[in-house]
């Protein structure tokens, strides 16, 4: 009977990878919820207080000018929909000549999506799932081949680094250290350093020509490096949308090639820092696995105790 019921019913017991999966799975959970409740308590009374203020104001105006609150409020719904066309209080590039147009599918085929602009028309949203589909479908290859070419690359700078400096640690044992390092590998964190200074220069780099041209404070450009580089897009900050930037075509190609550049070596770094979280994965599950072993057993020694002590009775 107990035969028959193993042979039928599948494993409870998951395996490795599978276990690893469900973990995440409950610490990603817990990570969001650990974030949604510190960046509720920090930004909630803001939008509360904005929320009145901008109540007030509306009442105000209304009151100063003799205008109905609703139509005030109408107005505004408009000036909202005609916002997605582009439409801005202050004069701004234009959105949809060949330049304009180029910035927003290099934010799809990203997959950034700031939302600053977005197709309008019916035609436009239908052929963006299409092209979008196998935009970022192109793109994502693209990422892992880049990236499997920076791990090489990084991987030959430290190996060679590494060789120069075991040539200088003298001629005793060297025959030894060859045979070493010919199974030598540079470890994830390693690498994972190197990506990480390499995003580090590109994104300060990066934040001085964006602080300039801009008129962003320098802080506020890092956030717009990080934002964008790791395709997050809020669209709170969003680069090559003055007017004047139409002329400025020297600033445009730097922007896309920062953009690239950013994304890439993000990319990269985010994919080195999964690794090393698996690793810390697997020696939790290691731990768990210890900690129900060390269980079983004491729980086996008990019973064991239990029962002679059952006896001498």
């Amino acid at each position: 009977m107990k035969k028959d019921f193993t042979c039928c019913c599948p494993s409870l017991i998951p395996s490795r990878e599978t276990a690893c999966f469900y973990l995440l799975c409950v610490l990603i959970a817990l990570y969001m919820l650990a974030g949604a409740a510190i960046f509720s308590s920090l930004e909630r009374p803001a939008e509360l207080k904005t929320h009145q203020l901008w109540e007030k104001r509306l009442r105000d105006f209304s009151h100063d000018h003799n205008l109905s609150y609703e139509d005030l409020k109408s107005l505004l719904h408009h000036y909202e929909e005609a916002r997605t066309a582009g439409i801005r209080t202050e004069q701004g590039r234009a959105l949809w000549d060949i330049t304009g147009a180029f910035y927003f599918v290099g934010t799809v085929v990203s997959t950034i999506g700031f939302g600053v602009t977005a197709p309008s028309t019916a035609m436009g949203k239908v052929f963006l799932v299409f092209y979008g589909l196998l935009g970022c479908s192109a793109t994502i290859l693209f990422f892992n081949l880049f990236l499997e070419r920076v791990i090489t690359l990084v991987s030959l700078l430290i190996f060679w680094c590494h060789r120069k400096r075991m040539g200088h640690s003298g001629q005793e044992g060297r025959d030894s250290e060859d045979n070493r390092n010919g199974e030598w590998k540079p470890s994830v964190y390693q690498v994972t350093l190197i990506l990480y200074v390499a995003v580090l220069l590109v994104a300060c780099g990066a934040a001085s020509l964006y602080s300039a041209m801009e008129g962003w404070t320098y802080m506020e450009s890092l956030y717009f490096c990080f934002v964008a580089f790791s395709t997050v897009g809020f669209g709170d900050f969003v680069s090559c949308q003055r007017e004047h930037h139409e002329g400025t075509w020297a600033y445009q190609v730097a922007n896309c090639l920062l953009m690239l550049l950013g994304v890439c070596c993000t990319y990269s770094l985010f994919n080195t820092i999964s690794v090393i979280i698996k690793q810390g994965l697997n020696l939790m599950l290691e731990t768990l696995a210890w900690m129900y072993s060390v269980l079983l057993v004491n729980a086996f020694v008990m019973r064991l105790k239990w029962k002679q002590c059952a006896k001498e009775r």
